[in-house]
Formats: C-alpha cells, sequence, structure tokens
C-alpha cells in the first residue's frame, strides 16, 4: 500500500518531467542537444527570476516613475555598467576559448550561485556588498547569454531553422520564468532571503546541467573557420589548426562590419526597435501617470500597457518558433515595417483612441523586438566566423543595450504630450528602416554569402 501510495504522488511529477522531456526533444533537438541547451536556458532563467524577485523590494530596483527624471536616468546609465565588461573584455576572452563552452558557462552559473549566497546577508538589510553582488550577476548573466548564443549552431538538428531554434531556446525561458516568479513570491514570505537562496540551488543544479550538453559544444570538428581574404567581400576558410581568432597574413580579423550586409543591416534595424522598446518604457511610464487611459488610473494604466508589451514579446517568441522560414533578413524587414506602420497610426489617432492605439504600439514594440532578436540572433550565427562569433554576440548585445538607453533617454526628455512621444517614436524607427530594409531585402533576395558549415 505505502509503494502504490508513493507511486501515485510520483505520477503528476514523473508525468510532468516526461512532458517536458517530449516537447524540449521534439523534432531532433534530443539527437542534436539542442533539447538540452533548452533546459539549461529554463534553469538560467528561473534563477535570474528569483533573484530579480529577491531585489524588487530593495532600493537596487526601486525607480519610482514620480521621482526626479535625473534618478531614471541614472538607472539607464548603471544597466550599461554590464556591457562596458562585456563587449571589450569577456567577448573577446570567451572567443580565445572556444573549447570551453560548457565551462564558461557553469562557470558563469557557479558565479551567480555564490554571489546569491553573498546578497542574501545583504538583501533585507540594504547593504553595501549588495551592489557588486548583483553588478556581478548581471555580468554573468550576459556572460551566459553571449555563449549560450555561440553554441546553437553547433547542436541544430537539420530539421530546424536557426530562428525557429532561437525561438524554442528563448520560450522555454519565458516559461521558466514565469514558473519561477510565483515560487519566488512564495518564498520571499518566508523570508527576504529566500529567493536567494532557491537562486543558489537552481545555479548549482545548472552548473552540472552546464556538463550535461554534448562534448561537440567544446569541439570545433566539422565547423570551418571563416576568414576574409584581404581586400575581399568573400570569405575563405581558414587553415587547419590555424589559432582561433587569427587573422589571415595581410588580411584584417573579422568582424561585424566585414560579414556581407545582412549582420549589419539586422543590427541597425534592431537597434531601432530595441530605441523604441526603451522610449516607449519611459515615455509612457511617466506620461501614464499623470494622463491615465480611458478614465483608468495611473497603475491601471501601467499595468495594462505592461502586459500587452509582455503578451507581444510571448507572442513574437512563439511565433519565431512556429515559423519554418529560413531567411532572416526578411522576417527582420517584416517587423521592422509593422513597427513603423503602429506607431505612425498610433501618434495620428493618439487623441481619439488613446488606449487602443497605446496598448497597440507596446503590444507590436513587445512582438517586433522578440523576433528581430531572434532573426539577428540567426544570422550572426549564420554568418559571423565561429572564431568570433562570441565577440560578435557581446557587440551585438552592447549596441542593442545602448539603443535601449538611448531610446530611454529622449522618452524621459519628451514632453508628456502623447501625441508628439508617439511621433518621434515613429521617427526612431523610420530611421532605422532608411538604414537597413532595402539591404535586408537584397540579401534576402540574394541569399546568404556565408552559408553555415556546422
Amino acid at each position: 500500500m505505502c509503494r502504490a501510495a508513493g507511486r501515485a504522488l510520483r505520477r503528476p511529477f514523473t508525468a510532468t518531467g516526461r512532458g517536458i522531456r517530449r516537447a524540449t526533444h521534439a523534432h531532433g533537438a534530443g539527437e542534436s542537444g539542442l533539447g538540452k541547451l533548452i533546459e539549461l536556458h529554463a534553469v538560467n532563467s528561473a534563477g535570474d527570476m528569483l533573484i530579480t524577485v529577491a531585489l524588487a523590494s530593495t532600493v537596487f530596483f526601486s525607480v519610482p516613475t514620480d521621482q526626479a527624471r535625473g534618478r531614471v536616468a541614472l538607472y539607464l546609465a548603471v544597466t550599461m555598467a554590464p556591457f562596458a565588461l562585456l563587449a571589450p573584455v569577456i567577448g573577446p576572452l570567451l572567443d580565445r576559448v572556444p573549447h570551453g563552452r560548457r565551462a564558461a558557462m557553469a562557470g558563469a552559473m557557479l558565479a551567480r550561485a555564490l554571489l546569491a549566497l553573498t546578497m542574501s546577508g545583504a538583501v533585507a538589510g540594504g547593504g553595501l556588498e549588495l551592489y557588486p553582488a548583483a553588478l556581478g550577476v548581471l555580468v554573468s548573466s550576459k556572460a551566459y547569454g553571449v555563449v549560450r548564443s555561440a553554441v546553437v549552431p553547433r547542436l541544430l538538428p537539420p530539421r530546424i531553422s536557426l530562428v525557429k531554434a532561437n525561438s524554442r531556446v528563448t520560450l522555454a525561458g519565458l516559461l521558466a520564468t514565469g514558473a519561477a516568479a510565483p515560487l519566488g513570491g512564495a518564498l520571499h514570505l518566508i523570508g527576504p532571503s529566500w529567493p536567494l537562496y532557491g537562486a543558489f540551488t537552481v545555479f548549482v543544479a545548472g552548473t552540472f546541467l552546464s556538463f550535461s550538453l554534448p562534448h561537440k559544444v567544446d569541439s570545433a570538428k566539422g565547423e570551418g573557420r571563416a576568414r576574409l581574404a584581404s581586400g575581399e567581400d568573400g570569405a575563405g576558410l581558414g587553415k587547419a589548426g590555424e589559432r582561433p581568432g587569427k587573422a589571415p597574413a595581410g588580411g584584417r580579423r573579422p568582424g561585424l562590419r566585414t560579414v556581407g550586409p545582412s549582420v549589419l543591416h539586422g543590427l541597425h534595424a534592431n537597434c531601432a526597435l530595441r530605441s523604441l522598446s526603451g522610449l516607449l518604457t519611459f515615455f509612457l511610464a511617466f506620461l501614464l501617470r499623470e494622463h491615465p487611459l480611458g478614465g483608468l488610473g495611473p497603475q491601471v494604466s501601467l499595468g495594462l500597457v505592461a502586459v500587452a508589451a509582455g503578451t507581444g514579446n510571448a507572442l513574437g517568441t512563439a511565433v519565431g518558433a512556429w515559423l519554418r522560414s529560413r531567411a532572416p533578413e526578411l522576417i527582420i524587414a517584416v517587423v521592422l515595417g509593422l513597427a513603423l506602420a503602429v506607431t505612425v497610426t498610433a501618434a495620428v489617432f493618439y487623441a481619439v483612441l488613446a488606449i487602443v492605439v497605446v496598448t497597440a504600439a507596446a503590444a507590436t514594440a513587445g512582438l517586433c523586438q522578440a523576433l528581430g532578436k531572434l532573426s539577428l540572433d540567426a544570422v550572426i550565427q549564420r554568418d559571423v566566423p565561429e572564431s568570433v562569433r562570441t565577440s560578435a554576440f557581446a557587440r551585438s548585445e552592447t549596441a542593442l543595450q545602448l539603443s535601449w538607453v538611448v531610446g530611454g533617454a529622449v522618452g524621459i526628455g519628451l514632453p508628456l504630450n502623447g501625441t508628439v512621444g508617439l511621433a518621434v517614436a515613429a521617427a526612431l524607427v523610420a530611421a532605422g528602416v532608411a538604414l537597413a530594409v532595402r539591404g535586408l531585402l537584397g540579401a534576402a533576395r540574394h541569399g546568404a554569402p556565408h552559408p553555415r558549415v556546422a
């Protein structure tokens, strides 16, 4: 009887585990190893969410919109701190250890586990050690992110495109975040340090899970190392055994500007979308406090916009997982055009349909940003040589975060007039259209200049 009771109690958990494993290992992801990366990213996202819950009640993330705009501007500057290390230091460093990708991800997990323990003693009283520890968590999280993006091509099943693979990884992270948020809230009811204890446990599990990834994550076997010949736009293959990151004789080390137009135009488009997100985040936070939507209160108006943006982001990730397209340039061009159409419409009709156009603009910004970023990752994974791919991700993440900060700074400085703010938002997207769409469509017509070897 005891055994039967035990089996009955275990059945819901084992059934759930088998269902998750079937979902993560579908369409060849189990055989290629992508399924294990999906599960690892879910663990990573859950741990980050637990730390966010723990810090939400402290002054670290407390930036009310009714305070001086200078305080909010200072917050924007602080968000750039991890990227000051990411692009010039961490990215090139990780490029030099292409055979240690699993160890790099495990190290990022273990660092956050130890930092979570460090913060657990300071989170209740807001001790000074909280701030450098929280900054370390941000840096470690971004370092994991760039390595994770760089290894996706090594684990890509034959039947799944890069956009779809990136979407499945990101969607798993979103689902894990949603599951970890109420768990973190429940742990916080026990005590302010308990979400951090939970994060420590999750990240320790992630440390071991990192080493369960296939050995090919750390191997360059079968993956040609593209090199750009001096003075040419095409790619050649480096000599066997050539040290990663070493430029060919007389040539240049490949970078974002030297691997064809798709990467550069895709980055321009995504910078426009990210600046739109930053502008709407801070402009609407100030605007809706003074001018709520449709007679709603300020908190309800802000909550409505936040839900719309989050729903759009989740929908964009889900659409990316469903798409079968292997032309990420076309996806970026389409979402950029959609963002322009919606923001222009919102600016024109704000005076008469404020609640509709504002929520539509927030949802569209979330959807377009998610799909655009997934497609940009796919282009970088496809076109950038493996020897500098991690640096490319680090630099692209830095450029995107800087664009978000610039957009946010513009939003802070705008007058609290909905029509004016949305018109400026449309102008930012229009600049991205002017810079990128023609090149993206041309690249989509002519195909990828550097087919992925792996």
